[in-house]
């Protein structure tokens, strides 16, 4: 059995979050697990039905009796900003924790961690732009356009960036007016349990406004899809669960915000002229990132028959130096998967692709040299063919599946051969013709030699999901309803 590592930063004890206090579980703990030693970090609480009731019922009490949804947009702002100074504040104990709890490495702190206050802090300065909207038009008088809050927002997190995305949706949610009950994943839940105890000891939030809690049973995570109190909800996931989700809200029409898989692919033009810069870019932003766990991944890599060779022979390279070790080392580029499951279909995916007639030029399997925790070297296919498993599934590890291509138009049917759309990349040297072939891959964003879109809209086509989130004051929107009154002239 593993041991018990020593006390995360920011959470000694593991209690739920609900109405404002610190709550018991119900429902037994179940093991927190440490993906770079196997080590259990933490006997997590489990969330009873009805604790995850009480906490529904706190957040819709807090939106309907305490006048959450009607404080102005100033004092929401106020509270935002409250909290973004206070992640800023605790910045290093946060990624201790990322560290220990889903094995992030150090070049990873600016996107896992560092940017959660700023993120806060820039909802806060949203959340003062929300004004009605007078709009003219045919017919007399004036329209009155506004955006009410929803109400109740159930949120959804996944493991592999828990505490930006627990941040960015309690951020977007509060600063429309909504109230929330978030629930991190079971595999993450000392990242919701942290942002709780920020929450309840250095803002002004009132209680039930945020309840976090962590059910370890289908029954009790299901009532935050279903429970009819619910008016939202938010949820970051894979494509499957996604769609379980869908149906689960959908006989009470509650209003879904989806973000969920990615297949997405990198297109090399054949006039690119790719320095080792770009192609480490290329690689971290196709493999290596978080160990391959992000659906923005840019997992299939189309390379022209011209380039083929010579560029496989770079990445190869290249992705043979990266360094693979525990995320307490400062040199380590990439650390663990989360789980033992997770490891063990990388390597069935991996396995299927060769004998599916891929051909493995390296990586494959779990590093030397570590032989404890849930490792596995970043990985490049060859020959694979467009339509195969490796192709056309996530597969949520460090593994690059490189594909060839005729012609632009090729390269275009082969981006777009996949039920996901969520991201892209498209090379070349020709910037106008780069951006005439991105106008054509049917996903939500493209990056154009490296530079991707900024503060925009984020979310997907296909099964990657539908609604926006980032990008300006239409993040706040999506949770919210818009009201039109007629008013006389």
């Amino acid at each position: 059995m593993a041991e018990l590592q020593a006390p995360v930063p920011l959470v000694d004890t593991y209690q739920l979050y609900i109405d404002g206090r610190w709550v018991e579980p119900e429902d037994g703990r179940y093991d927190d697990i440490d993906p770079a030693t196997e080590q259990i970090i933490a006997a997590a609480p489990g969330a009873s039905v009805a604790q995850v009731s009480a906490a529904i019922a706190a957040a819709r009490r807090a939106f309907d009796s305490v006048p959450w949804g009607t404080t102005s947009p100033q004092d929401r702002a106020g509270c935002l900003n409250q909290l973004g100074e206070a992640l800023n504040k605790h910045a290093d104990e946060f990624f201790a924790l990322s560290q220990t709890e889903w094995g992030c490495v150090s070049n990873e702190r600016t996107m896992q961690i560092d940017g959660a206050g700023y993120m806060s802090m820039h909802a806060a300065q949203l959340a003062t732009k929300l004004t009605d909207e007078p709009v003219t038009g045919v017919g007399a008088g004036t329209t009155l356009l506004r955006r009410e809050p929803l109400g109740v927002v159930s949120i959804l997190t996944p493991w592999n960036f828990p505490h930006c995305l627990n941040v960015m949706k309690v951020n977007n949610a509060l600063a429309a007016g909504n109230t929330v009950v978030l629930k991190p994943s079971p595999l993450t839940p000392l990242a919701g349990l942290a942002l709780a105890r920020v929450i309840d000891e250095e803002t002004d939030i009132p209680p039930g406004v945020v309840n976090v809690v962590t059910p370890s049973s289908i029954e009790a995570a299901k009532l935050l899809t279903t429970d009819p109190r619910i008016d939202m909800v938010s949820f970051t996931g894979s494509s499957a669960v996604g769609c379980e989700v869908m149906r689960a809200a959908g006989d009470a029409m509650k209003r879904l915000l989806l973000e969920c898989g990615g297949k997405s692919a990198s297109i090399v033009l054949d006039d690119a002229q790719l320095t080792d810069d770009m192609l480490q870019q290329m690689l971290f932003n196709c493999c290596s990132l978080h160990a391959g766990q992000a659906c923005i991944l840019h997992s299939r890599l189309l390379l022209p028959d011209s380039l083929h060779d010579k560029v496989v022979d770079r990445i190869v390279a290249l992705a043979r130096e990266i360094k693979v070790g525990g995320p307490k080392d400062p040199a380590a580029q990439m650390g663990p998967l989360i789980s033992a499951a997770q490891r063990e279909r990388v390597q069935a995916h991996v396995d299927g692709a060769v004998n599916d007639g891929a051909k493995l030029v390296t990586g494959g399997g779990r590093p030397a040299g570590l032989d404890a925790g849930f490792y596995f070297e970043p990985t490049i296919l060859t020959d694979v063919d467009p339509d195969s498993t490796i192709a056309q599934e996530e597969v949520f590890g460090p593994v690059l599946s490189v594909l060839r291509y005729h012609d632009d138009n090729d390269a275009v049917a082969i981006a777009n051969n996949s039920r996901y759309g969520l991201s892209g990349a498209v090379w070349g040297a020709d910037v106008d013709r780069a951006v005439g072939v991105a106008r054509r891959i049917r996903t939500g964003q493209v990056a154009i030699n490296g530079v991707g879109p900024g503060d925009a809209p984020f979310g997907g086509f296909k099964l990657s999901g539908f609604g926006r989130e980032s990008g300006g004051i239409g993040a706040l929107h999506q949770y919210m309803e818009v009201q039109a009154i007629g008013v006389p002239a």
